[in-house]
């Protein structure tokens, strides 16, 4: 069947039977300027070129090469090199959907050219086994990531189908598809991967192209899964790939933190499809666990370094954490999918929380350099370990690169595709679950409806929505109310609107709108000292500072040079003050006090708590976060 040429973002659910909210069209919705839009044109300017010049310098454009037969040599880098191409290439997609630029499309138009020439007449495509192991395609599923590098190719397809109706990718993964639905489909080899990705990227490329097989081998991939026969990792087992109980029976989210929640996210868009409510209480279980037990105050996910793994419940050191940006990025994907079956509040709340905190600190302000795991803590100045690539003997920098760059092309994907995950629609509403300068468009059943956001969020909790175009027949705009807003204020046309959240957390205003309406939010931004559940043992008895959607960080070269963070106790009790910031590109600081113990605590490591009580010698200091 020929693709469709339907234009969308990354997930289209307009003919989802199990979605309360619908995705809107590609280009829907517009960010426009502000801090978003700060970030998607350094992602576009800088970040995306810089991408390219780094997959040419770490060998994964030669790897491509080599196997269409235009170059000689031996293969680069890990063995799932090539996704890390097809990711750059779906962050590509959506930017020239949005405008186009010469230099980009001659470098997809190089990259598809070479994708094109390196694959098999079967229908095969890595070059990793092309090159080093031709004799061992589809011998090692479990860590071999050949199901894994096509579903990254899948999902840049889809995007190139839906951005800018290109169909050359499309061409290449639907053969590649085929072959591997010849081999793993109905009645073939019971097998599935050791890293979960291709169940989401089938089931988005059924949305497509409609084609029933797509979505029966994104089923089978899944319920192939759970039977204890993957061999796992260092001291793991099968849990590691979450090959330890089926799909349906999981109660904890558990593993290797990446592929956990690419699972889960692939398994969410297979019950959009289907409806099978099995499937659907399973991901409410494992997320209620993600979410309670077993997640970072700023949505980091992955508290052990040991396997990048889930730890226990309630097991999330904030120094050893690992907190890997793709992590938090599938958290987002994974969130957005609840959100679009049940409209509540909590999973848009999640993605902001994540997005802001989990993985905004990876990319660099330049846009040119990356961190691969996030962690709360850090000491000494340095990091337990910035990336794959070292001990830790590294001062705290952002890397332009890693050895496994999985992470900052993901990013790039995210950054490229984020104005998707701003507005919904349902029946006659319509939804606005992230607050951002930007603009939307959106045909109800009422009519055609435009609206223009302005905000300086997330510094600022004051929203304005406009609306531009709206129909004669009454509509509802439903306005999601952040659990950390502790109140909050509305006003239509500078008139005060008295209204209580709906059941899934959202301020619903029905009636006929006109032209020139102004809907006026008030978030106030109050900082607010966050305490852990005191089963965090590792962090019992600490604070964290909040202000609005964001976790504040203390860092050293903050504060005057006497101080040192590992000493410092926070004075809770004392005032908050915030200041313009001129650092980090603008935003607002915070400024507070806390105490250090005097040069008693240097001469040992621990005294009686008499002699503590008594000792008297603590000084008070100045904080900036």
């Amino acid at each position: 069947m020929n693709p469709s040429t339907h234009s969308a973002g990354p997930v289209d659910n307009s003919h989802s039977p199990q979605s309360l909210l619908r995705t809107l069209p590609r280009n829907g919705a517009q960010i426009t300027g502000g801090f978003w839009a700060t970030h998607q044109a350094t992602n576009r300017n800088v970040s995306l070129p810089h991408g390219y010049a780094m997959l040419e310098a770490a060998g994964n454009l030669q790897n491509m090469r080599i196997a269409a037969g235009l170059a000689e040599g031996t293969f680069a880098g890990f063995w799932f090199a090539d996704s890390d191409l097809y990711k750059w290439l779906e962050a590509a997609a959506w930017e020239l959907g949005r405008t186009p630029d010469a230099q980009l499309q001659a470098q997809v138009d190089t990259l598809l050219g070479l994708i094109a020439t390196a694959q098999l007449p079967d229908g095969y495509i890595n070059s990793h086994f092309q090159i080093a192991r031709p004799a061992a395609r589809w011998t090692d599923l479990d860590h071999g990531h050949e199901l894994y590098c096509a579903g990254h190719l899948v999902q840049a397809a889809v995007a190139f189908q839906r951005a800018v109706h290109d169909d050359r990718l499309m061409q290449i993964t639907l053969r590649f598809v085929d072959h591997i639905y010849d081999l793993f489909g109905p009645g073939k080899r019971d097998e599935t991967c050791g890293h979960p990705e291709i169940e989401t990227a089938l089931v988005e490329l059924y949305r497509v192209t409609s084609d029933a097989r797509h979505l029966e081998m994104a089923q089978l991939f899944i319920d192939r899964r759970g039977r204890n026969r993957m061999r796992g990792h260092a001291g793991y087992g099968a849990i590691y790939q979450q090959d330890h109980v089926p799909v349906r029976a999981a109660t904890e989210v558990a593993g290797h933190a990446v592929r956990q929640i690419y699972l889960t996210t692939g398994v969410t868009d297979l019950y959009m499809e289907t409806g099978e409510r099995a499937l659907m209480d399973a991901m409410v279980t494992l997320w209620n666990d993600m979410t309670q037990t077993k997640m970072y105050i700023t949505g980091g996910l992955g508290s052990r370094f040991d396997g990048e793994a889930f730890g226990s419940p309630y097991e999330l050191p904030s120094d050893t954490c690992y907190c890997e940006t793709c992590a938090a990025i599938a958290s987002i994907m994974w969130s957005w999918r609840m959100l679009l079956v049940t409209g509540e509040r909590r999973y848009a709340d999640l993605i902001e929380r994540t997005l802001y905190n989990g993985v905004l600190p990876s990319p660099g302000l330049e846009g040119a350099s990356y961190l691969y795991v996030n962690p709360l803590q850090v000491r000494g100045g340095r990091y337990v370990r910035s990336g794959p690539d070292g001990a830790g003997a590294e001062e705290i920098k952002r890397p332009a690169w890693h050895s496994c760059a999985c992470c900052p092309p993901n990013v790039m994907r995210l950054f490229s595709s984020l104005q998707d995950y701003l507005v919904t629609t349902s029946g006659n509403a319509i939804q606005v679950h992230q607050y951002a300068d930007a603009s939307a468009n959106v045909a109800l059943p009422a009519g055609a409806v435009a609206l223009e956001m302005t905000t300086n969020y997330p510094w600022e909790g004051a929203i304005a929505i406009q609306v531009l175009v709206a129909p004669a027949a009454p509509w509802t705009l439903a306005l999601r109310i952040p659990a950390w807003a502790q109140t909050h204020t509305v006003r239509v046309n500078d008139q005060p609107v008295e209204g209580t959240l709906d059941a899934q957390g959202y301020l619903s205003l029905a009636r006929t709108w006109h032209a020139g309406d102004v809907v006026a939010i008030d978030l106030p931004m109050e900082p607010t000292w966050i305490v852990p559940n005191p089963r965090v043992d590792a962090i019992r008895g600490t604070v964290a500072l909040e202000r609005g959607p964001l976790v504040y960080c203390f860092e050293s070269h903050d504060q005057p040079a006497a101080v040192d963070m590992a000493d410092v106790q926070m004075q809770t009790a004392a005032p908050i003050t915030e200041a313009a910031m001129t650092e980090l590109g603008g935003g607002v600081k915070l400024h507070t006090t806390g105490s250090m113990p005097g040069s008693t605590w240097r001469d040992g490591l621990y005294r009686t708590q008499a002699a503590d009580t008594q000792a008297g010698d603590a000084q008070s200091v100045p904080l900036t976060a």
